[in-house]
């Protein structure tokens, strides 16, 4: 299973709609968590594919260089973020259902896309045998 982030809304509600109830704090809640959302813009597009030897990753970042781009994996997480001069923002995370092996991850960017090609670890059994006496 992958988790990926969540497409955000590129429209504001609308202001002029009449109000069910008037719920004070959360009517608030919700006006500031919407208007937040729309005004991040639209997330960027990505696939994930899951191959035998490992997985391929493929993200949407045009107008980023390599230089402005982060690439971090902890365990059986890719975190993607892009550095504070970067031109754009950029900020998304992945879960997989193997660690990731770094040592036969690679990543490239080539027309505005930014591809990863990450290794699978595959797990290794630790059963000791314990003899009975």
């Amino acid at each position: 299973m992958f988790y990926t982030v969540a497409t955000r809304p590129t429209a504001t509600p609308h202001k002029g709609s009449a109000r069910v109830s008037n719920n004070g704090p959360l009517d608030k809640f919700l006006s500031d968590t919407l208007s937040s959302l729309s005004n991040s813009g639209p997330a960027q597009a990505s696939s994930v594919e899951d191959l035998e030897a490992g997985y391929t990753l493929q993200l949407d970042v045009p107008g980023l260089s390599k230089e402005q781009l982060d690439i971090g994996i902890e365990g059986d997480v890719v975190r993607v973020t892009s550095k504070a001069d970067a031109p754009r923002r950029v900020k998304a995370a992945w879960r997989f259902p193997l660690e990731v092996d770094v040592a036969a991850s690679s990543a490239t960017l080539e027309n505005g896309v930014l591809t990863l090609t990450l290794g699978k670890k595959i797990p290794v059994s630790n059963v000791s045998q314990l003899v009975i006496r």
